[in-house]
């Protein structure tokens, strides 16, 4: 059941970004955040693939996490 559920997510969310002109948007960027360090993937065992890849991302909020991390980066790289 949770497969088809899923299924029709990402159909309605392919179905919403019929209307993108460009695959640099930065909605496709988050998706690919989303799906490759958030969301628990039923082949990999509810691990992420940035789990299996030995990159953990801590936090109850991984979106807070990884944008705190992004930032600290962009910090490091300007001094």
């Amino acid at each position: 059941m949770r497969r088809t559920r899923d299924t029709e997510a990402l159909w309605m969310r392919a179905r919403a970004l019929r209307g993108l002109k460009t695959m640099d948007s930065p909605i496709i960027k988050g998706f690919q955040i989303y799906h490759n360090f958030i969301r628990p993937h039923e082949g990999l065992d509810g691990d992420t693939p940035a789990d299996r890849a030995g990159i953990k991302v801590e936090g109850e909020d991984k979106w807070k996490t990884i944008i705190q991390n992004a930032k600290h980066k962009e910090m490091e790289r300007k001094t």
